[in-house]
């Protein structure tokens, strides 16, 4: 993560289903982070949540809603910068592939005004403010 952090080309993340553990940091240092509207995002399951507060995975469901690990709240948290919605039926898929070949190329145009300097330190900046963020909010401590 230290040197994907360095790295003087925009990141772009995306979480589709299911971002935790591990992966769920390094998720978090890209510059901007888009997430699908039904995915979850978390440095830890709800039932290790659970297990680890309560000595209980049962309580997944109330570990779940106090994580705050859902596009919406995330959003709310300024953890990730978009949410893309989700249509259903027929043609999900493609329409949720055109949407964010959208999104990923206007980013792309959006960062490309930026110097090398000015992606590494934006990144640096988003990372370093999702704490602040949700210390001043009072919402996830």
């Amino acid at each position: 993560m230290l040197k994907m952090a360095g790295l003087k080309v925009p990141i772009i993340s995306i979480v589709i289903g299911e971002g935790s553990s591990g992966g769920a940091l390094a998720i978090g240092v890209g510059n901007k982070v888009l997430m699908l509207e039904n995915a979850i995002y978390s440095i830890l399951s709800p039932e290790g949540y659970a297990s680890i507060l309560w000595k209980d995975s049962s309580k997944a469901k109330e570990a779940a809603e106090k994580m705050r690990l859902t596009a919406k709240d995330l959003y709310d948290l300024k953890i990730i910068d978009k949410i893309i919605k989700e249509p259903r039926g027929d043609g999900a898929f493609d329409k949720i592939s055109k949407e964010l070949r959208k999104e990923i190329t206007n980013l792309t145009k959006e960062m490309q005004k930026l110097s090398r300097e000015e992606i590494v330190e934006d990144r640096y900046n988003k990372f370093r403010m999702m704490g602040e963020n949700a210390l001043i909010n009072k919402k996830i401590i």
